[in-house]
């Protein structure tokens, strides 16, 4: 919703500041912060093989304006703001936990569980529209018999029920086949999402909220990032914290996304590369270029913990700790490779 500290969130992110006004609807474009995921791993891989450079891998937060009541309908510019929400992969929703006289709320009063369940319903009203709209053209259609139509048909009527009882689609059980099709649908409650709760205090906000929620202060985020990069750490351990929440909020944003990491280290650089969860070697090798892909013959992996434990690559192969994975191999997060390539 307007007002909840998400632009005050992003400008940390960014280390770039999005407009943050005390009025709703300040943020009308959607601005964009490309952010490091933050990875210990590099520099203990950078250590050992003595890396001229350190590349992280990254993520994209859009910043997008608030939504409010009647969004669906096109109220506060709604609908300008959920083609945005469509364009992205996952939601990360801010939710205001913290009380500030000095800052209005929509609604006159601080209510995170009634506003998630506004932005909730939001979306859902918005779902439910297109897949009425999609129901009412496909069951014409499928009167011909085809089976495939028959199927869709099928799959928007259990949305349709689903959404209609204020469940999400992401609420429901698919199958493989039955994924891909609610997929291609591009619906905003498919969409995996992470909860940010903007609290003063960690123990503000009671109710149900699931697995994936943060308690953040989002005041307090900007300031740290604001700091030059030597003295944060500083800051943190006076705060008596291990990591930023901004820290901690690009770590769940990318878990959310399916996504994992695997490396690549030599000299000239230790490099972090994003796949997702569950791809086999040949695609980790195209992500680095398209011809490792088609070409791929074999990768040599090595956990990266044991590549830091043995000092490097050439004595990692002298202990024989680096092994040879075939076309089938699954990535797994923290695998160092060598792709080997026609």
């Amino acid at each position: 919703m307007p007002n909840v500290g998400k632009s005050t969130l992003f400008n940390g992110l960014k280390k770039k500041k999005a407009e943050a006004s005390n009025y709703p609807f300040c943020t009308i474009d959607p601005n964009v912060g490309v952010v490091k995921v933050p990875d210990e791993r590099l520099e203990a891989l950078a250590q050992v093989s003595k890396s001229k450079k350190i590349i992280p891998t990254v993520i994209e937060f859009v910043d997008i304006a608030g939504l409010v009541k009647g969004a669906h309908k096109g109220e506060g510019l709604g609908n300008q703001f959920l083609t945005h929400i469509k364009n992205c992969d996952a939601i990360c929703e801010v939710v205001r936990s913290f009380k500030d006289n000095n800052i209005i709320h929509v609604n006159g009063k601080v209510d995170p569980e009634g506003d998630r369940d506004t932005i909730n319903l939001e979306l859902i009203f918005a779902d439910l529209a297109i897949v009425e709209k999609r129901l009412d053209r496909v069951s014409r259609d499928a009167k011909n018999g085809d089976k495939e139509l028959i199927k869709l048909a099928a799959i928007l009527k259990k949305l349709k029920v689903a959404l209609e009882n204020g469940r999400a689609a992401r609420e429901l059980d698919f199958d493989e086949e039955e994924k891909k099709i609610v997929r291609d649908l591009n619906l905003l409650t498919i969409k995996p999402i992470v909860y940010v709760l903007n609290t003063s205090d960690n123990n503000e906000a009671s109710g149900e909220w699931g697995n994936n929620v943060l308690k953040i202060n989002a005041k307090l985020e900007e300031e740290i990032a604001n700091l030059p990069e030597e003295e944060q750490g500083e800051f943190l351990r006076e705060l008596g914290l291990e990591r930023s929440g901004l820290d901690k909020l690009i770590a769940a944003s990318y878990k959310t996304l399916g996504l994992i990491t695997f490396l690549t280290s030599g000299e000239p650089e230790t490099r972090a590369w994003t796949v997702n969860n569950g791809a086999r070697a040949p695609q980790a090798a195209g992500v680095i270029h398209t011809d490792f892909e088609k070409g791929f013959i074999r990768a040599e992996i090595i956990n990266w913990k044991d590549f830091v434990e043995a000092g490097g690559e050439v004595k990692a192969r002298e202990k024989g700790l680096i092994r040879t994975e075939g076309k089938d191999y699954v990535m797994k997060d923290g695998d160092v490779c060598h792709f080997l390539f026609n």
